[in-house]
């Protein structure tokens, strides 16, 4: 597992990691079962507080991606496919938000939106 931290991200460091980790769960990149580095190991590799580590997996537990067993570590769980969906979703809604701030700062309208979205979506089906 590979998690890169940016300080000018804007993003709290350990937001970054829960939604690597996420990230990867959601991708499959970390099947069911897999053992996540331990609390320390991940902060030491990183360079930051075990309390931010600590809080990434909490938060990671909290979500039902990872189940914590004390003494043995963080592994991840098996993937509700209801909750795949809802952090898909998510995903889906903050991409589209990001590009209605960047079409209203274009000054584009509603209908150059639908326009440009189908135009994506069409060349979706035809590659």
């Amino acid at each position: 597992m590979r998690v890169v931290l940016s300080n000018s991200a804007g993003v709290p460091l350990y937001q970054q990691i829960k939604d690597q980790v996420g990230a990867a769960i959601l991708a499959g990149e970390l099947p069911e079962g897999e053992a996540l580095p331990s609390v320390r190991a991940l902060a030491r590799d990183l360079r930051i507080s075990i309390i931010t580590t600590t809080r990434a997996y909490a938060e990671l537990a909290a979500e039902g991606f990872i189940a914590t067993v004390p003494g043995k570590g963080a592994f991840v769980l098996p993937l509700d496919s209801e909750l795949v969906r809802e952090q898909l979703l998510r995903q889906v809604e903050e991409g589209l938000q990001a590009a209605i701030d960047a079409a209203r700062r274009a000054g584009l309208q509603r209908d150059d939106l639908v326009l440009i979205l189908d135009g994506l979506i069409a060349a979706e089906v035809t590659a």
